[in-house]
């Protein structure tokens, strides 16, 4: 493919390169950076691109894409924007894949995941469709999980894995959209044919610099979807509604006033049940993942597939048919006299709903361990200390993925949070030993939740990461 052809869709500001060049590639990163590839100097979150110019010339690299004169004589091309531009080119060398879909965005603090994982089967149920997902747990196509680091990846991965959902087949995927990635461009281009909002709750305040602009953020999505379904319960979904494009679908628990309202619920040991209500039809909906939230995410799965012209008498089927998504409000099998659960819960919020789940069904204590993870948000610390020994009978603070920061230094910062409580709480730095401890202290009836690391199996320590499953931890302390 000719630079020109890859360019078609940029806004250009100066070209010192040939347009007939014949590209081998795109890359964005030195590392990877292949002879006879195109460099795109993009301005990260922790560096930028362009100091790496001379050497991606060096590299090998035919041309350069970027926002300044590079420091090198290179062809090059300067662009307003060299995130979108990235965001461009990948979609122009993919062949356009996210056209070939149908796409379902998801955005909010808490419920993306799950949201996106019960969108997914619904889909497949119902409309008997190849789906592929984009999230924070796994990538997949149809049934096939593929690893993954970030919410959303880079456009370039973005556009990869979009066609290579097209070329399995796939004829929808389901996406989680973070505040990072539109800010960033990750999704620039992408049109969705539905944007689900979920929430917001205080998080990502060492990126965002309060919650108004974290908000601002998230309705960025709103603009680029042709139908979008708003949880009306969430103070923040007025702002989404009028940032939509196109029709908006509300969903509610409260809210008796919106398209979509959940009635006798009951909140279960291992599931939740409720009576959806929507204009002249009432369906009963059972979904295996207890808590009042996953009330909401199955609200918002059956909003996103009436916007998909979705009945909601076989969406609530399908959603029986649904699993425990892994790390949220996962259940660990003991075959002991207490419950253990693993939830992905790192936010204040988060962390208030899975102890108020657990309090639902729990005829022992309520037991919380949780950490923080260090190189992020600072301000959450001491709120999830505050929300832990209000909520919990028994506390335990250790460490999270500490990351370059000092573990210590992190549960400081959680127990100033922790005054003129009642609720007793140990802290144990290590996090496996605080599990051994925990476990080694329940009784009759007790609920342990491990909050934080949810999915993930590993931790990091500085910039090392050591293989760390929760679930692994406990069958062998328990030796099951």
């Amino acid at each position: 493919m000719t630079l020109g052809e890859l360019l078609e869709k940029t806004e250009i500001i100066e070209v010192a390169a040939d347009m007939a060049l014949e590209i081998s590639g795109i890359c964005y990163d030195t590392r990877n950076l292949g002879a006879g590839e195109l460099f795109v100097a993009i301005r990260g979150y922790e560096c930028d691109g362009h100091r790496y110019i001379a050497e991606a010339a060096g590299n090998g690299a035919i041309c350069v894409i970027c926002e300044e004169a590079p420091p090198v004589p290179v062809p090059h091309v300067i662009v307003k924007d060299s995130r979108k531009t990235l965001a461009a080119v990948s979609a122009a060398w993919f062949g356009y894949p996210a056209d070939k879909l149908t796409l379902i965005g998801v955005t909010g603090t808490n419920g993306k995941t799950t949201v996106t994982n019960l969108v997914k089967r619904v889909v497949e149920v119902c409309k008997g469709a190849k789906v592929g997902l984009i999230g924070t747990n796994c990538n997949m196509i149809g049934d096939t999980e593929l690893h993954t680091e970030h919410t959303t990846p880079e456009s370039y991965e973005i556009q990869r894995l979009l066609a290579d959902m097209v070329r399995e087949g796939c004829g929808y995927a389901v996406m989680e959209v973070s505040s990072h990635a539109l800010l960033l461009e990750r999704v620039h281009g992408i049109e969705f044919e539905v944007g689900v909002y979920t929430n917001l709750t205080p998080e990502h305040l060492d990126f965002h610099d309060s919650m108004e602009d974290y908000a601002q953020a998230k309705s960025r999505m709103f603009v680029r979807c042709k139908k979008s379904a708003i949880n009306i319960d969430d103070g923040f979904a007025l702002q989404m509604a009028n940032a939509a494009a196109g029709p908006v679908f509300t969903y509610a628990i409260d809210d008796c006033n919106a398209d979509l309202v959940a009635k006798s619920v009951k909140l279960l040991a291992d599931s939740v049940d409720f009576c959806a209500l929507t204009i002249g039809r009432l369906e009963r909906v059972e979904l295996h993942i207890p808590g009042r939230f996953s009330v909401y995410n199955a609200l918002a799965a059956i909003s996103a597939a009436a916007l998909l012209g979705i009945d909601i008498e076989c969406a609530a089927n399908a959603l029986r048919t649904c699993s425990g998504i892994k790390g949220r409000a996962e259940v660990v099998k003991t075959g002991r006299d207490f419950t253990v659960i693993i939830d992905y819960s790192h936010t204040p919020d988060s962390l208030e709903n899975i102890i108020k789940a657990a309090q639902g069904f729990a005829t022992g204590r309520v037991v919380t361990l949780f950490g923080c993870g260090g190189d992020r948000d600072m301000k959450k610390r001491p709120l999830m200390g505050a929300i832990a020994v209000k909520h919990s009978d028994f506390v335990v603070v250790t460490s999270d993925n500490p990351r370059t920061e000092a573990p210590g230094a992190i549960i400081e910062e959680i127990l100033a949070g922790i005054v003129d409580t009642k609720t007793p709480y140990k802290v144990i730095e290590n996090r496996r030993e605080a599990i051994h401890w925990a476990l080694g202290h329940l009784g009759h009836g007790d609920v342990l939740i491990l909050a934080g690391k949810g999915h993930e199996t590993y931790q990091v320590l500085g910039r090392e990461k050591i293989h760390f499953d929760e679930r692994e931890i406990v069958v062998e302390y328990l030796n099951i």
